[in-house]
Formats: structure tokens, sequence, C-alpha cells
């Protein structure tokens, strides 16, 4: 039954990825998100002229305040978003119970809607209708936009997002703890650079869109989020000196 609700063979193996993965997801934003931050905080300190020891400083605190803020923030999003799914299923399953001719032709109505005759529409709702949890399974899919067997957990999001920030956060600053000045600020250009076309090529294979264009794109948001803090930097720096 659940192979004619998600028109698969239960015997085959998709070939489509994950792509609506928490995991997934968060590791790539996260890692974006910390490189944009750090890259911009490093540069902008750095403009203004401040010592290696100030940069770096301010650097970790970016890298572990963003990480933090980061897994947080996933953490309690993807928590309230499990639990709002979780009352709108036990909703559905006590209309399923309480008005069971309702719910049929109701989802009757959304396969009429996908352009399916009548008859083979009341069909198609009573055989699915006839087992409870087939009921609440397809009606969650095609009502509520929900997938009930994947609410997943927070925790995992939650860690990616800390784990792929702080890797992120982290690449721009790496120069700082082996050289200082104009060498330092160079490194950090060159490897936020690389690691922002290394992420844009992943988000093009992930969308199937252009890999050349998908890094050019991330490359040129970087550059323009570390020269405008790097020049903000400077002049504030040349301001108070």
């Amino acid at each position: 039954m659940r192979a004619f609700i998600t028109g698969r063979d239960p015997d085959s193996t998709s070939s489509h990825r994950d792509v609506a993965s928490g995991g997934i997801r968060a590791a790539v934003l996260g890692a974006g998100d910390g490189l944009l931050t750090n890259v911009s905080l490093v540069l902008g300190v750095a403009g203004a002229s401040a010592s290696s020891a100030t940069v770096r400083l301010a650097g970790i605190a970016g890298l572990l305040a963003g990480s933090f803020s980061m897994a947080a923030g996933e953490l309690l999003s993807v928590q309230v978003q499990k639990e709002m799914a979780l009352h709108e299923l036990e909703v559905e399953r006590r209309e399923l119970s309480e008005y069971p001719d309702a719910e049929l032709r109701e989802l009757a109505a959304m396969y009429r809607a996908r352009g399916v005759p009548y008859d083979d529409a009341m069909t198609v709702a009573r055989i699915l209708s006839a087992d409870e949890k087939v009921a609440l399974d397809t009606h969650a899919r095609l009502e509520l936009g929900i997938h009930p067997d994947e609410a997943g957990s927070p925790v995992k999001p939650a860690i990616f997002s800390f784990v792929s920030f702080a890797v992120g956060a982290l690449i721009p600053l790496v120069p700082w703890f082996f050289g200082s000045g104009t060498a330092a600020v160079v490194g950090s250009i060159v490897l936020g650079a690389l690691m922002a076309i290394g992420l844009g090529a992943v988000t093009g294979v992930m969308s199937g869109r252009p890999i050349a264009k998908m890094a050019a794109r991330q490359l040129a948001v970087a550059l323009v989020a570390a020269g405008v803090t790097f020049a903000i930097g400077h002049l504030l720096g040349a301001g108070g000196g």
C-alpha cells in the first residue's frame, strides 16, 4: 500500500538524494554561515589594525558563540517543528476516528483534485481508509505535507550545525595562529575563498545546478562580505587612531 501512496516500487532503490535530510542541510548551511561570519569578523577586526592576539580572540569568540547559537537554534526549531507535526497528526487521527465518512470523502476529493476520475478516486479512498495506519499516513502526506515516519530527532542536526559552523569559522582564523599582519590577512582571504568555492561546488552537486556557477556565487558572496567588513574595520581603526 505504501508503494501505491508514494508511486514507487517497494523493491526498487531510489536514485534520489535525501536533500531534505536535517543533518546534510544543517552541515552545509552551518559551514557556510561559519565561514561568512568569521571571515567577516576576522578581517573586520584586522582592518582596524588590531593586534594578532585581538584578532585571534575575536575569531575564537565568534567561533564559539556562533557554534552554540547555531546548535541551539537548530535544536529548538527542529523540536518545535516535530511537536507541531505530532500535534497535527493527533488531530488528524482523532478526526479519522470520529468522522470516518467525511475523511473518506475528503481523501477522495484530494485525488480528484489530482485528476483522478470520481469513481476511481472513491475506490482508492475506500481502500486506503480500510487500514487506520495507512489512512493516517495518506492524510498526513497529502493533506498536511507531513511524513509520519520521518519526524526525526533534533539532536543530529544540532550536532551537525555546531561542528560544521565551527569548521567553517575556523578556516579563516587558521593563519592568525601562525602569522600576523598582511600575510595573515591574505591567508584568511585565500583559505576563505577556497572553502567558499568548495561549499559552492557541494551545493551545486546536491542541487543539480552548474557547479562552476554555484561555486562562483558562493565565492562572490564571501568576497563581498569580507571586503565590506575589512573596509569598515579599516575606516573605524583609522578614525579611532
